[in-house]
């Protein structure tokens, strides 16, 4: 998820391009760049880093002219540096180009280009981008990028400028978003809303398949086949500080709502299109190498570990390989028994936790593959492992981490069908129908979205409450797990979380009249297990708020409140299982009065041991 701002009109560009960056570098922040057309050419200034280190540039080699494009990046492909830092050029230097998004046939777009002659300067599938306009340009610019828009798969926002058209901009929309900003004598386009706010407050939300062509004096817009499309004038209301958090009052909320296009991207590209196998190929593992793991050992913390609970039960259930989750700050001081068939599997959100990254290197140390899940391109853990699968959930704010786990489930999900695939262990009928239901995941959480208004009432009335309790057996425990933790770190109720079996072995002294307890009963081999640990609590005064699939109408029976969530796979249940519980802690917070987005005593990224 990156940062994209244009500006075509009178006014200084780099104020414009610049100061927009800054309100969307919450987006992204590993480069950026601006390019700015003036005296017949496109100019370029860009750095690796923070928006402050392209600044320094810009207080040196400073940019005028009165069109410009301008890029805060979060990576994806191509480690941060200022060669792969937007915008991008084509060889001519006649095309600047911005983008957010995924190119998913790059590859073999830039195998086609280099056999034409075309010299790439970066590691970005960005590029592919520039170099296609320049082989393509047939002297207009809005034909050759109908064009373009055909020839490019994948989720992406374009915006293109060119120095043989100094008047015009061209912004195309393919599920990845963007907006036009409408004023006098001069138009913008963005990513999102507060980057053109302080200027005007006039837009068009373009949709998903339609490009812009923006001038001084006005906008038109298109879909991708070059048809007219009249679009309506949306006049934003917000503040400027809920603008930057999408309307939304807390970044954490914000991101939970954002789980359906993170989840997405993170399948993009990665299943193929008749959903009969998985392409990681920077996971760098050939067929007998995969064949050779006898052991794979998850090392992570806090809520990567809790994703690794679920990954485990994945992973042995289809490729029948024996795994170990463990706790980073432990294991390196563990002495592990690993062997040159261990695969290491090291979860971290920001790729920068201090305990992962330490039991990464002794385990490279003895000479053990390692591979990172990390949703941080050029991070240390991407950098210093074997290889590194990237979760692509976009930058998250809020200290509680939402989306980050959800996509490390999908690319769990995904190892364990291309693991199981290569091993046998998996039949090619059963691959495809796991891949056809996370193929559907996205649609299933938006619709476990709409349970919001049901969990906010019970937060609400429970806000105040001084022990909570999560139960669920088999995976319903992993989520259970995240979910206390979740209730904890942000509305700072005391929660736990119980293997519901274990509940005879000492925790039900706990349980007394009208303590909450939260019952998942996700499991279609384990639902009658669970319902007899909820008579348990049941029969000590406990108030139960039941989880279960649509369909499960017999849980009202034996508890006092359920949330039907939409069916998936039962392994999948997890995806769709947590966002109650995310939503939950966030209300709980919210009715309590806490700093959401920044709960007391904790950090971002733990960056030291």
């Amino acid at each position: 998820m990156c940062g994209i701002v244009g500006y075509i009109g009178p006014r200084n560009v780099k104020d414009v391009v610049v100061g927009g960056l800054a309100k969307l570098e919450y987006r992204g922040y590993d480069s950026a760049g601006v390019a700015a057309l003036a005296d017949g050419n496109i100019r370029i200034v860009k750095a690796v880093g923070r928006l402050a280190n392209l600044e320094e540039k810009l207080a040196q080699m400073p940019i005028s002219g009165h069109v410009a494009i301008g890029h805060t990046r979060w990576a994806t492909h191509g480690k941060p540096s200022d060669e792969n830092a937007h915008p991008h050029q084509d060889c001519s230097g006649r095309f600047a180009i911005v983008h957010n998004g995924i190119v998913e046939n790059y590859l073999s777009l830039r195998e086609e280009l280099v056999a034409l002659g075309h010299e790439f300067r970066s590691e970005t599938d960005t590029e592919v981008v520039a170099h296609l306009i320049e082989e393509m340009y047939n002297g207009d610019l809005f034909e050759t990028m109908i064009a373009v828009g055909k020839r490019i798969r994948g989720a992406y926002a374009l915006v293109v400028m060119a120095k043989d058209h100094p008047d015009e901009m061209i912004a195309i929309r393919r599920a990845s978003p963007m907006i036009i900003g409408l004023g006098e004598k001069e138009n913008f386009v963005a990513s999102d809303i507060p980057a053109i706010l302080e200027y005007t407050r006039d837009i068009y939300v373009m949709e998903d398949g339609e490009m812009a062509v923006l001038r001084r004096d006005g906008v038109e817009c298109f879909t991708m086949d070059g048809e007219p499309v009249k679009k309506e004038v949306y006049h934003v209301t917000w503040d400027a500080v809920s603008a930057e958090r999408g309307g939304y009052p807390h970044f954490m909320l914000k991101e939970i709502h954002e789980q359906p296009r993170a989840v997405r991207d993170t399948l993009r590209g990665r299943v193929s299109d008749d959903l009969s196998r998985v392409e990681l190929p920077e996971l760098g593992l050939a067929e007998e190498d995969i064949r050779a793991i006898d052991r794979i050992h998850i090392v992570a913390c806090g809520t990567s570990w809790h994703a690794g609970l679920v990954g485990k039960a994945a992973i042995e259930t289809f490729a029948r390989i024996p795994v170990n989750v463990e706790i980073a700050s432990e294991y390196r001081y563990a002495d592990p028994i690993v062997t040159d068939r261990t695969l290491i599997l090291a979860i971290t959100q920001s790729g920068e936790t201090a305990d992962t990254l330490a039991a990464m290197r002794e385990m490279k140390k003895r000479g053990v593959r390692v591979v990172a899940i990390t949703n941080v391109v050029g991070s240390s853990a991407a950098r210093e492992a074997d290889s590194t699968i990237v979760t692509w959930a976009g930058p998250e704010i809020a200290v509680a981490s939402t989306k980050a786990y959800t996509t490390q489930l999908v690319a769990l999900y995904l190892l364990a069908v291309r693991f199981g695939l290569a091993r046998g262990t998996l039949a090619e009928e059963k691959a495809r129908e796991v891949l056809a239901a996370l193929d559907d995941l996205p649609q299933v959480v938006e619709q476990v979205l709409d349970t919001a208004p049901q969990i906010e009432s019970f937060a609400k009335r429970y806000k105040d409450a001084h022990d909570t309790f999560f139960i669920g057996r088999g995976m319903d425990y992993a989520v259970s797990l995240e979910g206390a933790l979740k209730l904890k770190e942000i509305s700072y109720i005391h929660a736990e979380a119980y293997a519901a079996g274990e509940l005879k072995h000492g925790t039900l002294a706990l349980i007394t009249d009208g303590v909450p307890v939260i019952a998942l009963a996700m499991q279609p081999e384990l639902y009658e297990k669970t319902l007899s640990n909820i008579v348990e609590v049941k029969a000590r005064g406990a108030f139960v708020l039941g989880l279960t699939w649509v369909g499960n109408e017999d849980l009202e029976k034996t508890v006092d409140e359920v949330i039907y969530l939409p069916k998936t796979m039962p392994l999948l249940a997890p995806v769709a299982a947590v966002i109650p519980l995310q939503l939950l802690a966030y209300y709980a917070a919210v009715a309590r009065g806490n700093d959401v987005d920044k709960p007391r005593n904790l950090a971002k990224s733990v960056t030291v041991e």
